[in-house]
């Protein structure tokens, strides 16, 4: 058991110091971050990626810079301060590049082409208003007026909306396909621009929501949805590489 940091006369050890993270609900959401590291490098091994010792070297200086650890004394003193080595430091910097190269690799540019060309309409948008007042008699009253002069729809929006975008004319701007709950969502994305369409009961039915369609984008594969598919293509190698092992807490 080593001790981390002494305030006063309280000592920290490394076992109160997890059981800390524990009781705050921070323990898991840390060790699953360090798993996935872990379970990425792994399959970066297996997979054959290497890292080169000019890498190390690099990713090395780099860390030394950030740290404001200029000379090799700096250095060794750091990490004698946190009880690391400089092995075990060798191996973290290893095991950092063998994941970013492999999910690099599994999210390069031909890995997005290819997503967005199997799953293109998951990335159309809509761009709406919305209005939300206290009963479904409102809504349907404002529904009705709307509907003979849509044009409305931002004055009316000032006047009668209880949402925070009713200083902005009721206008949230761009919607992506799976933001929203499956009935407004369909709703929406099979109206036509201009159309007002609702109103909807939130869940704890003390709302009523109206929408109005102003544009649809179709989807495009800009910077923006890039990064999205992205994301989603790490996030499933990284989950399928956590399937292919058996973990257990100790």
């Amino acid at each position: 058991m080593t001790d981390l940091v002494k305030i006063d006369d309280e000592v920290i050890t490394t076992e109160g110091f997890i059981n800390l993270l524990k009781l705050s609900g921070r323990f898991e959401g840390v060790m699953e971050e360090i798993l996935r590291d872990k379970l990425a490098a792994h399959a970066a091994r297996r997979e054959g990626v290497e890292v080169s010792q000019d890498e190390i070297q690099e990713r090395s200086e780099e860390f030394r810079r950030a740290m404001g650890l200029h000379r090799a004394k700096d250095t060794i003193e750091y990490f004698d301060r946190l009880g690391v080595t400089l092995d075990e430091f060798e191996q973290f910097l290893t095991e950092s590049l063998l994941k970013e190269k492999a999910l690099d690799k599994v999210s390069n540019d031909e890995a997005v082409e290819e997503y967005f060309r199997l799953n293109s309409p998951r990335f159309d948008s809509v761009d709406v208003s919305h209005i939300v007042v206290a009963s479904e008699g409102a809504a349907r009253e404002l529904i009705s007026i709307l509907k003979e002069d849509p044009d409305l729809f931002a004055a009316m929006a000032e006047e009668h909306s209880i949402a925070e975008t009713a200083a902005n004319g009721g206008k949230i701007g761009k919607v992506m396909r799976g933001s929203l709950s499956g009935e407004v969502e369909s709703k929406l994305f099979n109206a036509k621009a201009g159309d007002i369409v609702g109103p909807f009961e939130s869940r704890d039915g003390e709302r009523f929501e109206i929408f109005k369609i102003d544009s649809f984008s179709p989807a495009t594969l800009d910077e923006e949805t890039r990064a999205e598919i992205r994301r989603g293509l790490k996030e499933a190698w990284l989950a399928e590489r956590a399937r292919e092992h058996k973990i257990e807490a100790l």
